[in-house]
């Protein structure tokens, strides 16, 4: 273990940068992920991370040592720790978890895709979700429910940013992302029923069919699909509210949308 207690350590500055700037991260091909989970979560898709990076407290950590026990027995990957006022500079949350891991940011195409009881072809598009939590909790409930991949607009905050990592949980290990889509092309593209979620839809989500292929369309909670988004859809659905609900929160209607699909296609495979 190579212990750190300077600010002008590179390797800490080169840290700091990653926490803070997308631009910083798309240079390097580099993220941070934070907190044992979603360093197991890393491990058993893609293997060890670059690096792991402990604060002095989080040596002393239970879970901590298991995870550096088993480390030590598979890879000769670096370990650092950081002094713990260091640490806090650097972790993504307010009460740090003593563990972070530096990795490479993974290709869409070395995430595998995922074992369909059909076959059958489901992804989700999304134009401009900028809040990294709702982000990371779509991206979390569409692999929970299948999804092999995910496109995500320009306008969307960036996926490989510690607070969306931390919000989906591993999901960016099981869903393929593909940044800076033109949603319309993919739309357009897509082998299957399209199916865009506004609020002036005609049609409930509980009326259509979701047992074939099908690539689900959210946007930005305040502006809505683009008109050209919308005209590449299939069909446009809303989800019934009781009177009073204005809307539901990107995250919580695309949970909706997702097990809705995952319902009915339970039912066409008892049948």
């Amino acid at each position: 273990m190579k212990v750190i207690t300077s600010r002008d350590n590179p390797f800490f500055k080169q840290l700091v940068k990653l926490e803070k700037s997308a631009r910083q991260r798309r240079l390097a091909g580099l993220t941070l992920l934070d907190g044992v989970h979603l360093i197991n979560a890393y491990s058993l898709a893609l293997g060890w991370p670059k690096n792991l990076i402990l604060s002095e407290a989080g040596r002393d950590n239970e879970e901590i040592k298991c995870l550096l026990v088993k480390q030590g027995s598979e890879t000769d990957m670096g370990v650092f720790v950081l002094s713990d006022v260091l640490f806090r500079e650097v972790a993504p949350v307010k009460t740090p978890t003593g563990i972070m891991a530096l990795i490479l940011i993974p290709s869409a195409t070395t995430i595998p895709l995922p074992k369909s009881e059909r076959g059958e072809s489901f992804c989700v598009l999304l134009e401009a979700i900028q809040d990294p939590g709702n982000l990371g909790s779509i991206l979390r409930s569409a692999a929970a429910a299948g999804a092999s991949d995910g496109y995500l607009s320009d306008g969307c905050a960036d996926a490989w940013s510690p607070k969306v990592l931390r919000a989906a949980m591993g999901a960016h290990f099981l869903l393929r992302i593909h940044e800076r889509s033109d949603l319309v092309e993919v739309a357009q593209a897509f082998k299957g029923k399209v199916i865009a979620t506004t609020l002036n839809a005609k049609m409930s989500l509980y009326q259509t069919q979701l047992t074939g292929p099908i690539a689900f369309v959210f946007g930005n909670e305040g502006a809505g699909l683009p008109n050209a988004v919308l005209q590449a859809s299939s069909e446009q659905v809303s989800i019934p509210m009781l009177d009073g609900t204005e809307s539901l929160n990107a995250a919580a209607a695309a949970a909706v949308c997702f097990f809705e699909r995952v319902r009915q296609m339970k039912i066409v495979c008892d049948i």
